[in-house]
């Protein structure tokens, strides 16, 4: 079946564009009726970012969700692990999170998560796909089964709490001066709490949503506020996270970025000197950069590829087995905890590592010295450029040149008509070169 609606990550698009009223409402009508199962009462617990569209959306879903007879209890702005954790916590069928995560504001998404915490799997989700293509008015509730909608209040001290218990017991930060940057969006009130209750000295940013600023100038992909204002309240650490808050990125103490990678080779470290890893290896997307895989091998560690996007990689980690992995872009995903990424989780297990080894960020944080990496993208029109004969040669060309100093990788976006070409290797010129050729050989093409 083609997937009309769900993406890597759930439902995603512009607000009354592609995320209407109308799907909403559909999307809680569908997945409440294919998740109950069962004779108790279900229920469904819904957060969000700081979107305006937000409320529109949220109830949207609410009507929805009553009117095929499923509670609701309503979250308000949380961050999406948190949401995934209470699914579980609170004993509910299902979970939603409205967000459109690092995206601007303008646009919106319906995240789905099962009572495992877990995102669906694509067979739930191509079931939920079928109803909303269906009439469901047949199978609406009889008015005395029809669900209950109310606000919970306690979540924010809940989350803070499972995330502070991700440390041990007697773990404080007293003395660490930290810039955290909340994006303007769901963890605008959970992440400087929880890391104040740990004794940090907290310098705030993008905290003061309006429901336009979300990800505006702001948060991981914006890291330039927060670079600044390390520098200029000399900070030790600034931690940068995107609107839904489940990833993040580091910047050190002298006001430089530290990646995704950076952060999976830190944890992974950790993990691993303290007997936690419960495989011998990390799980990361086809992006991380080669210098982390050598740095993993050096310590006697694998890295396994997925394809991007950290469902993949979720995936992986599930069926084989391991409890590190992430993306170069800040998905780190750290299963004994969460089931899926979170940015403040794993921003707290970067900060035990700099306070029990005693080092500033900037040497704490550097375990390797990434290879020259270049990505371009090529807009085309229509067809499939990739499949012509002239663009094969060049990519084969381009892939003898690099021989076994590198890495190509080309592949299709899955939201625009784009193709990315990245390739890395020791020689920055040499990378640079095969880029322009695969590059030059797509857009004449098409």
């Amino acid at each position: 079946m083609t997937r009309k609606y769900f993406g890597t990550d759930g439902i995603r698009g512009r607000a009354n564009g592609v995320i209407t009223p109308e799907l909403a409402l559909h999307v809680g009508m569908a997945a409440g009726l294919v998740f109950q199962r069962g004779e108790h009462r279900h229920r469904v617990v819904i957060g969000k970012d700081t979107r305006l569209s937000g409320y529109m959306i949220e109830n949207a879903l609410v009507a929805g969700f009553t009117s095929v007879g499923m509670d609701v209890l309503l979250l308000g702005p949380m961050p999406t692990p948190a949401v995934a954790m209470l699914t579980h916590s609170m004993r509910a069928d299902l979970g939603v999170m409205i967000s459109a995560s690092h995206n601007p504001f303008d646009d919106n998404g319906i995240k789905l998560f099962g009572p495992d915490g877990y995102k669906l799997s694509d067979a739930i989700e191509a079931e939920i796909e079928e109803l909303l293509g269906a009439d469901m008015s047949a199978k609406l509730a009889a008015p005395i089964k029809i669900g209950r909608a109310k606000r919970v209040e306690s979540v924010h001290a809940r989350y803070i709490e499972f995330a502070k218990r991700t440390l041990p017991r007697n773990q404080s930060f007293d003395g660490i001066r930290v810039v955290v940057d909340c994006a303007n969006g769901a963890a605008y009130r959970v992440a400087p709490e929880a890391l104040w209750e740990l004794g940090c000295d907290v310098v705030t940013i993008g905290d003061k949503p309006d429901g336009f600023n979300i990800n505006r100038e702001v948060g991981s992909t914006s890291p330039e506020a927060l670079m600044a204002k390390v520098r200029e309240v000399r900070a030790d650490i600034g931690i940068a996270l995107d609107g839904d808050a489940d990833r993040v990125l580091i910047v050190d103490e002298k006001g430089h970025l530290v990646d995704g990678d950076q952060l999976m080779a830190v944890v992974a470290a950790s993990f691993k000197e303290d007997g936690r890893l419960s495989r011998n290896g990390v799980v990361a997307t086809v992006m991380s950069n080669l210098g982390l895989e050598r740095y993993f091998h050096s310590l006697g560690l694998s890295l396994e590829r997925t394809a991007v996007g950290d469902r993949y990689v979720l995936e992986h980690m599930r069926a084989h087995g391991f409890n590190v992995g992430g993306e170069q872009s800040g998905h780190i995903i750290l299963s004994d905890y969460s089931t899926t990424g979170d940015g403040l989780v794993a921003a707290l297990q970067v900060l035990a590592v700099v306070q029990r080894l005693g080092r500033p960020v900037s040497e704490a944080c550097h375990r390797f010295d990434p290879l020259p990496q270049i990505l371009k993208n090529v807009r085309y029109k229509a067809g499939k450029p990739l499949e012509i004969d002239s663009v094969q040669k060049a990519i084969a060309a381009a892939e003898l040149k690099l021989n076994s100093h590198g890495r190509l990788l080309i592949r299709p976006s899955g939201t625009e008509p784009v193709i990315r070409v990245m390739a890395e290797g020791d020689d920055r010129d040499l990378v640079e070169s095969v880029v322009n050729d695969v590059v030059d050989a797509v857009a004449a093409a098409a």
